[in-house]
């Protein structure tokens, strides 16, 4: 299991289709993902369920990883993020 922290860095926060790319992504992944804060956890592959934590700029978002791809996932979320989800800035 790989745990970690990454932070929001796109203007518009996990917008509806920021959340759209990030569970694309989880999805093409076999291992669970898991992300939130403020001790609450949801499905990262459920853009609905990333839409309510309702991460704006800046938010710290911890992420849990468990499966046999999940060095992989976590390198593709975390590049995904610190792109900004392909958004420009």
């Amino acid at each position: 299991m790989i745990e970690t922290d990454l932070t929001i860095t796109n203007k518009l926060g996990l917008h509806a289709r920021a959340a759209a790319k990030l569970a694309s992504t989880a999805n093409t992944f076999t291992c669970a993902i898991r992300t939130g804060r403020n001790g609450k956890l949801v499905d990262a592959k459920s853009v609905m369920s990333l839409m309510l934590l309702a991460a704006s700029q800046g938010s710290v978002l911890h992420f849990l990883f468990d499966g046999s791809d999940e060095e992989l996932a976590c390198q593709a979320i975390s590049d995904l993020l610190a792109d900004g989800f392909g958004e420009e800035q």
